[in-house]
């Protein structure tokens, strides 16, 4: 007999199809907040947020955005000294998993009076004796997500940042980092340039993949999983015809919502996702792009195990009979992904330092094939090598 159980983040709504600033006046009069701080990074600031922001008018009381890629511990202590300067009531996340993570990080710093980097170490997730207990913050001001990627960090209540000194993203966990309120509106999305947003879709892909060929069954997750992976693939494939299209934006945006939602039902990713880790967090690699190296050679790895599940994987992905690594190969090399290592500057020599480093990742314990050891990591990066 089955057991488990589901953890849903603890959000009031999603709002969706709507324009975003409309959406943003009425909750900000729904939660009495008078004081908005759009958190963004510096490719947004003098674009869509500052055009959201004169919007807002008298609403927003100012933009801040010094996040910048995998959010950096630097970024989210500044932007809480902002938040705090402004007197921002209600913080609005604006732009990918690197503004809306580094914004959920940047609540924990208003809640606890973090005000140094060196501060938020006894928040990382998986401390000892040492850890603060996060659970115990007298909670204060929260966050909307306005997303412009396919990344989903807003539907989650966990967040990866920076520690520059260590070279490590680092994981932050709160019943209440999800965001409470995210507006899906496609165009704010329209401004994206294309690799992020196709490399963030193969991410939300990754998200499907690995809840459907996890070895532990949860089936409202599966179920999850399984529509988000179809919409996902039809989606990108429609935004890549025609990138002006908004249904074929939502459609994405709907995807990216399931698969990732499937994460509640604790299983936790596999191999891909801890890969994706390393090479993101110490090796530079943006975020959407470590999936479409990762995911397939971890496929490929896998095979030996799970048959069935890969093939429903190919199939739901409209690639009947097509190993699964194939098919999500082929879906990212059409959306003029790049597909292995050596594409984005790993080579054999950084190898053993990456196997060594993912070996402390969760996710190498939940692989549907056991990793033993540093030598099968290896194993998976000389396939993602090409």
């Amino acid at each position: 007999m089955l057991s488990g159980t589901h953890r849903f983040p603890r959000q009031d709504q999603v709002v969706y199809g709507r324009p975003a600033v409309e959406v943003l006046r009425e909750l900000a009069a729904a939660y009495g907040a008078k004081r908005l701080l759009i958190t963004t990074t510096a490719s947004l600031a003098d674009n869509l947020a500052s055009r959201a922001a004169a919007e807002l008018g008298e609403l927003c009381v100012g933009v801040f955005s010094g996040i910048s890629a995998h959010s950096p511990r630097e970024g989210v202590i500044a932007g809480a000294a902002e938040a705090r300067r402004l007197n921002a009531d209600l913080l609005v996340a604006l732009g990918g998993g690197s503004a809306i993570d580094a914004t959920k990080v940047i609540q924990i710093c208003l809640w606890a009076g973090l005000t140094q980097v060196d501060h938020l170490d006894p928040y990382r997730a998986g401390r000892g004796g040492d850890r603060a207990r996060i659970a115990e913050l007298s909670v204060g001001v929260r966050m909307i997500a306005v997303p412009t990627t396919l990344s989903a960090a807003e539907f989650t209540n966990f967040a990866g940042v920076t520690d520059a000194a260590r070279h490590a993203k680092e994981g932050y966990a709160h019943a209440l980092l999800a965001p409470r309120a995210v507006i899906l509106d496609p165009a704010m999305t329209l401004a994206t340039p294309p690799r992020l947003w196709f490399s963030t879709g193969l991410k939300a892909v990754d998200h499907a993949v690995e809840q459907l060929c996890n070895p532990q069954r949860a089936p409202f997750a599966d179920a999850l999983a399984e529509d988000g992976l179809q919409r996902l693939t039809g989606g990108l494939a429609a935004s890549r015809a025609d990138p002006t299209d908004l249904e074929a934006r939502l459609e994405c945006q709907f995807g990216m919502w399931l698969a990732i939602s499937g994460a509640g039902a604790g299983r936790g990713m596999g191999a891909s996702h801890a890969i994706g880790h390393t090479l993101g967090g110490s090796y530079g690699v943006p975020h959407g792009i470590t999936s479409c190296v990762a995911l397939p050679a971890v496929l490929q790895w896998n095979e030996s195990v799970g048959a069935g599940r890969q093939a429903l994987v190919s199939e739901l992905m409209g690639a009947p009979g097509v190993p699964a690594s194939k098919a999500v190969r082929n879906l990212a090399k059409g959306l003029g992904l790049p597909t292995d290592l050596k594409s984005v500057g790993i080579g054999p020599e950084s190898f053993q330092a990456i196997a060594e480093h993912t070996m402390h990742d969760a996710g190498v314990k939940v692989n549907p094939r056991p990793i033993s050891g540093p030598a099968d990591i290896i194993e998976i990066l000389e396939i993602a090598a090409g």
